[in-house]
């Protein structure tokens, strides 16, 4: 994939299928005479004379056959988004003619392009780095308010001029260090020891920064599971239901009703919440309903959140009393799994014991409650609110970097490691030749994010993820 950049390509830009209007895309040193071929323009014009950035109305003829009226926009090299010459053919979305279309290029000279293989050739002509090509995959995949934010400000440069500014920083010393091998036998030091000490606490705190801020890139490109537990009958499929404003899980009087794990997703406040309806914890003798059982336990550890649903009605001063144990045992196995007691059917309490019952939930430590009728839909707000306190998004409010590719967090965990293992040659006085040695290391690591370092098995692991056309 990566020898083959000087030939002309072509693909459906567009999403496959009917529509109004399709794109294809071609891309190349032969684009214009391969695209003058086939397309006349209605002001007789040759498009290989016409100035770049500028659209012509005319038809695509195969020999005296007309296939379709189109747009066609010329992009002349370098001004274009792969650095080629580009011309996007804008035609009728029907089907055939972008099938029609794209096999009178081919024949006429293109290849078809390989996924991602637009983008590839704007990373090798330089008109972006690896990081914001991978950004270019993560904005399109973005189906949230926070995804689309994130991978914006990253296609912008916003991660890579960060990367950037830590690796010009320590190249400059790093050469310093090299010089004073070179004069090892003058015994000289061309590099400022205490800057330098400096220099490499300010780098440690930026990448544990950045490594820190994965968590929240994670759940952010992921969704942030939440698991919707309890006892059989307490009301979570009607939860799940509320939550997502449709009847997407079976509600039952039955006990057991849910007997697996029913899932699906909700943006709340620009965040993709991942909602868990798991089968109702009980003692039962039902093989296949102790297995739902099983999965629930195993949905709670893997759950970002925890939403542990109780019929406020069934509440006694003796329940109240198990239910505290019960919650006990859950915070005991997952300590720093955040949980919210959800009291449903509230709208059938007193408020005498509405306010005893969350006055006795109060004196369990580190639990939140939140008091609705999932089947009235009343609360849900106030349930979304409390979801949305657990996240911390104040680095998307405030624009921080934020890391979301695990290849990136990869190569900062490996370049923090050497960071410290030249901080810790400083401490022992070890000599320039061995500090080098580390601090390469950290700048391959850097430089492997932005594409600075690179090798052609990387890049065709991560273009091949792209869609074709792109």
């Amino acid at each position: 994939m990566i020898g083959k950049t000087n030939d002309t390509i072509t693909a459906l830009a567009s999403a496959a299928g009917a529509g109004a209007v399709a794109i294809i895309r071609v891309s190349g040193p032969e684009t214009f005479a391969i695209v003058g071929r086939i397309f006349f323009a209605k002001s007789k014009k040759c498009i290989e004379e016409q100035e770049s950035h500028t659209i012509h109305l005319g038809h695509i003829k195969d020999d005296h056959k007309v296939l379709d009226e189109v747009l066609v926009s010329l992009f002349k090299n370098p001004r274009s988004y792969t650095g080629e010459d580009v011309i996007e053919i804008n035609c009728h979305g029907s089907a055939y003619i972008q099938q029609e279309i794209l096999q009178l290029l081919l024949r006429k000279g293109c290849r078809l392009a390989d996924a991602g293989e637009f983008t590839l050739r704007a990373f090798l002509n330089g008109k972006m780095d690896l990081s914001q090509a991978e950004a270019v995959a993560d904005l399109i995949a973005s189906d949230s308010e926070a995804a689309h934010q994130v991978a914006i400000q990253q296609m912008r440069g916003g991660f890579s001029n960060e990367i950037k500014r830590l690796r010009d920083q320590l190249l400059n010393f790093a050469s310093l260090l090299e010089l004073e091998l070179d004069f090892a036998e003058e015994d000289v030091e061309f590099a400022d020891r205490s800057q330098f000490v400096s220099l490499l606490l300010k780098i440690e705190v930026i990448l544990k920064r950045l490594i820190d801020s994965f968590a929240i890139g994670n759940v952010i490109k992921q969704g942030i599971p939440v698991a919707i537990v309890g006892a059989p009958n307490a009301g979570k499929s009607t939860l799940l239901n509320a939550l997502l404003n449709e009847d997407r899980a079976i509600v039952s009087d039955i006990a057991g009703t849910t007997r697996d794990t029913i899932e699906d997703e909700i943006a709340i406040g620009g965040l993709r919440f991942r909602f868990i309806d798991t089968a109702g914890i009980r003692e039962t003798k039902d093989s296949i309903e102790s297995i739902g059982i099983e999965k629930t336990f195993e949905k709670i550890g893997q759950a970002q959140v925890v939403l542990y649903l109780v019929d406020s009605i069934k509440l006694s001063v003796d329940s109240l009393k198990n239910f505290k144990n019960e919650i006990a045992q859950v915070k005991n196995q997952h300590p720093l799994k955040p949980l919210i007691i959800v009291l449903n059917k509230v709208d059938q309490l007193s408020q005498d014991d509405h306010l005893t019952i969350t006055q006795e939930l109060k004196t369990i430590e580190n639990v939140k409650i939140v008091s609705l009728s999932a089947k009235q839909k009343t609360g849900i707000t106030t349930l979304t609110d409390e979801l949305l306190n657990f996240v911390n998004n104040g680095e998307l409010r405030n624009d921080e970097t934020i890391v979301t590719n695990s290849r990136h967090y990869d190569s900062l965990i490996k370049a923090l490691e050497e960071i410290q293992n030249v901080q810790a040659g400083m401490s022992a006085q070890l000599s320039g030749d061995l500090l080098a040695i580390d601090l390469r290391e950290s700048l391959y690591h850097l430089g492997n994010i932005t594409g600075e370092v690179t090798n052609d098995e990387l890049l065709g692991n991560i273009f091949a993820n792209f869609c074709i056309g792109k």
